[in-house]
């Protein structure tokens, strides 16, 4: 059954912000729009726009009824901002967090412990971990600084990462950055999928790879939430649209498995 009873009035919306998020309304478009009637335009691969995040809520604070607007979000909100900008959360997907390493680092695996103490700066030689005698390079990308979750499930503020440590600005120059350097270390997301040429690998975390039933166990404790956000008097028909994208979400196996993506029907910040 279509969301909306007109889907012959073809309407514009457009959703901006994150790429993990991105990924998840772009595999669904065509369904989305076939059952809402709606034109869906999307901003997000490869966080096009900027700062992922924050470009999701710009353009949410944009909508209005001649055109409606939505955003994507990596990382959580609490209640104070919520209720400050006038948003409605709706929550797709927790997205594992993966340690990534160069292809020729000979380690495969860290326990927690070791995960922290690498990317604080206790540990900066990989041979203290088991690995060659070669200085640790930290990469971080530490966006959303004042939001809960995501990369601070790695250490809690930016202050406690070492300050020995390359900056980047998105997924793709992190990869890149990581690809550079045969002793670095660093994160991103597994909607971002890597390719054949990153000069990455994925380090386990106490024996156990980022996948969603890994997540799902407690087994892996590196994760982010995903979400989407209109404003919290968009329309009917705009909100129902996002209820939707949850529902396809929870349905899509391939979606969920070639990102593994745990669907989440509520926020988690813990």
């Amino acid at each position: 059954m279509p969301i909306i009873s007109n889907a012959d009035s073809n309407e514009l919306v457009t959703g901006a912000g994150a790429h993990s998020s991105w990924v998840i309304l772009n595999k669904l478009k065509p369904i989305l729009e076939k059952e809402s009637g709606y034109d869906i335009t999307l901003f997000g691969k490869q966080s096009m726009l900027g700062v992922g995040c924050n470009a999701g809520i710009k353009s949410t604070a944009q909508s209005s009824p001649q055109h409606e607007n939505f955003g994507m979000l990596c990382c959580p909100l609490d209640d104070a901002e919520i209720s400050e900008k006038n948003l409605e959360v709706f929550p797709l997907a927790l997205e594992p967090l993966m340690i990534l390493g160069h292809e020729k680092n000979p380690i495969t695996n860290l326990s927690t412990k070791q995960v922290k103490a690498i990317f604080s700066g206790e540990i900066n030689n990989w041979k203290a971990v088991g690995g060659l005698d070669k200085s640790i390079v930290v990469v971080t990308r530490l966006h959303c600084k004042k939001r809960p979750g995501h990369w601070k499930r790695i250490l809690p503020t930016p202050e406690a990462f070492t300050r020995k440590r390359i900056n980047v600005q998105s997924a793709d120059e992190m990869v890149k950055r990581v690809g550079d350097f045969e002793s670095a270390i660093g994160h991103a997301g597994t909607a971002w999928l890597r390719g054949e040429s990153s000069h990455t690998k994925i380090i386990r975390v106490n024996g156990y790879l980022p996948t969603s039933e890994n997540v799902k166990k407690g087994n892996y404790k590196f994760f982010r939430q995903l979400s989407i956000i209109t404003k919290n008097d968009a329309s009917k028909r705009l909100k129902d649209l996002m209820r939707r994208v949850q529902k396809e979400v929870v349905k899509n196996s391939e979606l969920l498995s070639e990102y593994q993506l745990l669907p989440s029907t509520s926020p988690s910040t813990h």
